[in-house]
């Protein structure tokens, strides 16, 4: 009994991906190849385009190169090992290689969600205070922002997978996922995840559900201000783009929380794979159109870096 428990801890976990059906996974390959393409060059551009502008030195254009860059990393946690897995026949990973593949997609989804926050803090202090925005989001402020963002999501990620790390998987190594996530291993493990799923709910929801009320604190504010705006072309415009921002915010959010603020008996796996493609695949691919490609300092920027033309921070 012994060695049959040993050799099952030793096993490979499988991933059954999104489908076990032959005939979906060449359109499922093209379509989040192309998401995938799309999220990596959208991300990739708006990191080069501000790192090479000194129009883009602004600390919105500072914190949002950094929410590209995590959403680059993101995405490429997950979807290559996906995209491989929907055309290769052995989808095994080894449990050092899950352990890993969760650590740095806890920390970087961790980092998004306190980005986004802090985003949101900018946005609200220019409006609310535009004669001490300078002072009240200098360097040494967006700095701070951004390095507690990395720090704590690294503690957080370091101290689930020392937890995950603790437990015996001695049933079915089959994951009903793209990629090795909390709930279905949890659903896996023969060990005890009380403790796992209290970890969830309280140091978890501080991460996540904390920066998501910010944000929405945020940008009420924000909206009491709009509406005092003399114009109505600026009134609308601000609405508009309001709108946009909390329209991916809650999407990336809402999924996030219906995944995970749940008990790991009323998992779903189907619905758990949908709503874990919408924070994974989508937001990350949506974030640089609606944070970035509207806006025409943005576009100079990125004609700019096309043509070889030299962008100073007066043309903008």
């Amino acid at each position: 009994m012994d060695t049959a428990n040993e050799s099952s801890e030793g096993a490979p976990f499988v991933l059954l991906g999104l489908t076990t059906r032959p005939g979906q996974r060449w359109p499922l390959f093209v379509l989040f190849l192309v998401l995938y393409v799309a999220g990596i060059l959208g991300n990739g551009l708006i990191v080069a385009a501000i790192q090479a502008s000194p129009a883009l030195h602004a600390p919105m254009y500072f914190l949002l190169a950094h929410l590209s860059f995590a959403d680059l990393c993101f995405t490429s946690v997950t979807v290559p090992k996906m995209l491989a897995n929907l055309l290769s026949h052995d989808r095994s990973i080894s449990l050092a290689g899950c352990l890993t593949q969760m650590y740095f997609f806890f920390a970087l989804g961790v980092t998004d969600s306190c980005l986004l926050a802090a985003m949101a803090y900018d946005r609200y202090v220019a409006i609310r205070y535009p004669l001490h925005y300078a002072t009240r989001m200098s360097r040494a402020m967006c700095t701070a922002l951004v390095g507690t963002a990395w720090l704590v999501s690294h503690v957080h990620s370091l101290l689930h997978i020392l937890l995950m790390a603790r437990l015996s998987f001695c049933a079915s190594h089959q994951v009903p996922h793209f990629f090795c996530d909390h709930q279905p291993l949890l659903r896996l493990s023969c060990s005890d995840t009380r403790h796992i799923q209290l970890l969830i709910f309280t140091e978890g929801a501080a991460v996540v559900v904390t920066p998501f009320l910010l944000i929405l604190t945020s940008y009420g504010a924000i909206a009491a201000a709009v509406l005092r705006l003399p114009s109505a072309s600026g009134r609308l415009r601000a609405v508009s783009t309001c709108a946009s921002h909390l329209a991916v915010v809650g999407l990336f959010y809402g999924t996030v929380i219906a995944v995970y603020f749940q008990p790991t008996s009323r998992y779903k796996a189907e619905q758990g794979c949908v709503a874990t493609v919408m924070y994974t695949v989508v937001t990350p691919m949506l974030n640089p159109i609606i944070y970035s490609l509207r806006n025409r300092d943005v576009q100079g920027a990125l004609r700019a870096l096309f043509t070889g033309r030299r962008v100073s921070a007066s043309d903008s």
